[in-house]
């Protein structure tokens, strides 16, 4: 059972999960888990398979139990990674290692570029940062219609939109622009608008993740080992794209795991994963494998 604990830093009390003696008890660096727009709770089956290591998840400033008083509501990599840089020095163990996924990843990544002593290995799993991809200005456009469908109608017709968008296969074209925005019905999803405009996902909250541009040379002379990561399932969707591209240009290849985007998740969740596989996946990575 994870013990729960809580960290004031400016602008922000952040609260986190320890699951596992601190300092840990083989030798083995702490094992950082960072999502975004999702909290701690996100991570629950990947951190029950690594009972051998200590564990510790976290709710970015502003989600789950983490509250923010700095009169933002935008989510920054760049002021996250300080965030986690705050998180790493309260632990006091030294270099973490860092599984990060989706905007937790672009987090990550900045964290590394300005506190690369802060993390031993980071694998970062499909960061969705759209500048790295040869059709940037396609999928940002992409990406703003989706905005656009979900504050002219509501979280049902924006969650479709998103939908469409992560699932398109391949660069963005002019005829995938110019389609009529998809009924939210055909994903189960609700037609009534009722009235919110908060979603961390769906608004231009989270634009930053999106729009960040990754310190290339700050990464590659980093210490840290890093790791790009990409689904197998995940195809020639968008956040493969930007898994692969990324890597790239760290002269890579995206390393190749289980299952789709949130693979991590609980078999029963609402997205099913594969965790069991995922975390021995991880294990290998981790390892050096």
């Amino acid at each position: 059972m994870a013990d729960e604990h809580s960290l004031s830093i400016p602008g922000a009390t952040l609260v986190y999960d320890v699951d596992g003696p601190l300092p840990p008890a083989d030798g083995q660096p702490v094992l950082l888990m960072v999502g975004q727009p999702m909290d701690a709770s996100g991570f629950r089956a990947l951190a029950d398979r690594f009972p051998d290591r200590t564990v510790v998840t976290y709710d970015p400033r502003g989600l789950g139990r983490s509250t923010r008083s700095d009169g933002e509501v935008t989510n920054s990599p760049t002021a996250q990674a300080e965030d986690l840089h705050a998180l790493v020095q309260e632990l006091g163990t030294g270099p973490v290692d860092v599984f990060a996924s989706s905007g937790g990843a672009v987090t990550a990544l900045a964290l590394v570029a300005a506190h690369p002593q802060d993390v031993a290995t980071l694998v970062a799993h499909e960061p969705p940062i759209l500048g790295v991809l040869p059709d940037a200005d396609l999928a940002r456009r992409a990406s703003a219609a989706t905005t656009d469908v979900y504050e002219a109608r509501g979280w049902g017709a924006g969650m479709a939109s998103f939908l469409a968008m992560t699932m398109w296969q391949g660069e963005f074209t002019e005829d995938y622009l110019r389609a009529p925005a998809p009924d939210p019905a055909q994903f189960g999803l609700p037609t009534e608008d009722d009235g919110s405009r908060d979603d961390p996902l769906l608004g231009d909250r989270s634009t930053e993740v999106t729009d960040f541009v990754p310190d290339v040379e700050a990464l590659r002379a980093a210490p840290t080992r890093i790791v790009l990561a990409v689904g197998e399932e995940t195809g020639d969707t968008l956040t493969a794209r930007t898994a692969r591209a990324t890597a790239a240009l760290l002269g890579q290849e995206a390393v190749v795991f289980p299952s789709h985007h949130g693979g991590f998740g609980a078999e029963d969740g609402p997205w099913p994963g594969r965790p069991r596989e995922f975390a021995e996946r991880l294990r290998e990575v981790l390892a050096g494998a």
